[in-house]
């Protein structure tokens, strides 16, 4: 290739990114004259909100020293979230004892990936080990009082932890139930599908928060003397029997879903309604709810500060506890702005997983 020829070549390839560029631009932002003044518009009303929210945020904030005397600043102080970030995701949690926190979380995610993964063979045995033996793990290690572990009682619990461990546990403890309250709802059985109408409207008539109250203050009136229910696992109990009753209308949608031919083949090849239901109905009706269970954790998720007002202190509850701190009064925005970003990637990142999820389902119909 002569030296000309080779000139030619570079100034194409270095042309072709920007005239690409250029079209994109054109076609999805310029499209016509409507579609570039709303352009325009957003693109205002983006540099006048992003100008003082980067000032304040990013160019006059605060993130080195140890006390508020270091921001002296009109910037955010992130030293206020550096120097109670451990605490923002621990509690009150002992701090020599952290390390069992973080090996209940690496088995949490070690436990998690073969079942979220594809392509996992006998996938139904790592979902068991999810929900039986990583449990009992995790209880063994936050709690302690067996094998040289010191006991760490759960009104030291708080934090991240805390909204982990309760949306792990209903989430696990609701889909079941859930399952086994649509099957309910749908039965010929007029006894069982009243019983499972009546806890379902029951449960989804009563706000959450009255639900919390009643598990922090009314459910000890009725237990005997002398047995004491721990407040955190009352209240994720809680938790539990009010989301599975959401999970059950959604898991109701996906089966009706289902075309009722499948059941009519499943028995013509002479499957029991059981059979038929565990292994042709259910696993199409799952696909076809991963959206609506995507939307119901992510509420979950949010929902687990709702804990705070009974005496568990979560992410939200800490940093409303770190902001009554004398030495930090006066840094409210900071802590409720690192708090939504924890919960936005939290709830984001659940998000990306359902749509990639729903991707590869729809790939193999």
């Amino acid at each position: 290739m002569s030296d000309v020829a080779a000139g030619q070549h570079l100034t194409l390839r270095s042309e072709f990114p920007a005239r690409r560029a250029i079209d994109w631009i054109r076609r999805n932002l310029f499209s016509s004259i409507f579609n570039g003044v709303l352009t325009i518009i957003v693109l205002v009303l983006a540099g006048l909100i992003l100008t003082p929210l980067l000032r304040w945020a990013v160019f006059h904030a605060t993130i080195s020293g140890s006390s508020r005397a270091a921001c002296t600043g009109d910037g955010a102080c992130w030293t206020f979230i550096r120097v109670r970030f451990p605490r923002f995701f621990y509690g009150n949690y002992p701090a020599d004892e952290w390390w069992r926190v973080d090996v209940a979380f690496v088995l949490l995610v070690g436990f998690c990936a073969p079942v979220l993964r594809d392509g996992v063979k006998h996938k139904w045995i790592w979902l068991l080990l999810l929900l039986i033996v990583f449990p009992t793990i995790a209880a063994v290690l936050l709690w302690g009082g067996v094998f040289g572990l010191a006991y760490v009682d759960t009104s030291l619990w708080g934090g991240l932890m805390i909204d982990v461990i309760a949306s792990f546990v209903t989430v696990a403890g609701s889909l079941p139930l859930g399952i086994l309250l649509a099957f309910g709802r749908r039965s010929q059985l007029p006894v069982v599908r009243m019983l499972s109408v009546g806890y379902i409207e029951v449960w989804r008539g009563v706000p959450l928060l009255t639900v919390l109250f009643m598990s922090a203050v009314v459910v000890p009136l009725f237990l005997p003397d002398g047995v004491a229910l721990d407040r955190l696992v009352r209240a994720i109990a809680a938790l539990v029997l009010f989301n599975a009753a959401y999970m059950a209308e959604v898991v109701r949608g996906g089966l009706q879903g289902v075309p009722e031919g499948q059941e009519e083949a499943a028995a013509s090849l002479g499957l029991h309604w059981w059979h038929a239901q565990a292994f042709i109905v259910l696993p199409q009706a799952l696909r076809i709810i991963v959206p609506g269970i995507i939307n119901t954790v992510v509420d979950l998720f949010k929902d687990t500060t709702l804990v705070t007002i009974i005496g568990l202190f979560d992410l939200l509850g800490t940093v409303e506890q770190a902001l009554k701190d004398p030495a930090w009064l006066g840094f409210a925005t900071e802590g409720y702005v690192f708090s939504a970003l924890v919960f936005f990637l939290c709830c984001y990142t659940m998000s990306a997983y359902g749509r990639s999820m729903e991707r590869r389902l729809a790939k193999r119909q």
